[in-house]
């Protein structure tokens, strides 16, 4: 279960990055696969820029935690990024898009995000019997609060 969570993320991370390139290098391409008839043109185009480093920063983030190794903040990121491919598919269906594309790109990118998530919590370590840490250790490196100088 570690390993495919490992797997998940890293490749969640890749394909950001990818999608972030693609909408920066070639945004006429990139945003012909997204699912919206009408796109921007002239100065609103600017908004494939938006998406580019919306979708750079994500795959920073995941790949970041996933090599500092803090699983279950990469979880808790996860699972809060997937409000943006329900929020897209969501999106695609209200502006006249294939339903094909909402849910068979979007929605099913949501529910691989929150699934892997899943798999982060499940198999990561740092919360015993509701949420409680039972060995300090399981915390290596993370140092109480010093209250002294409150």
């Amino acid at each position: 279960m570690r390993r495919l969570a490992t797997v998940l993320s890293v490749l969640i991370g890749l394909f950001c990055l990818s999608f972030g390139s693609q909408f920066l290098l070639d945004p006429e391409t990139a945003a012909a696969g997204y699912g919206i008839p009408a796109w921007p043109q002239g100065d609103a185009a600017g908004y494939f820029w938006l998406k580019a480093f919306r979708d750079l920063a994500d795959g920073v983030v995941v790949l970041a935690l996933l090599a500092l190794g803090h699983r279950r903040a990469l979880a808790w990121v996860l699972l809060l990024f997937a409000i943006a491919p329900f929020g897209d598919a969501t999106t695609v269906i209200t502006y006249g898009g294939p339903y094909a594309t909402a849910l068979g790109v979007h929605a099913a990118t949501g529910v691989t995000l929150l699934v892997t998530a899943g798999l982060l919590f499940a198999s990561s370590s740092g919360g015993g019997k509701n949420g409680i840490v039972s060995n300090p250790r399981e915390w290596e490196g993370i140092r109480p609060l010093d209250r002294s100088a409150v």
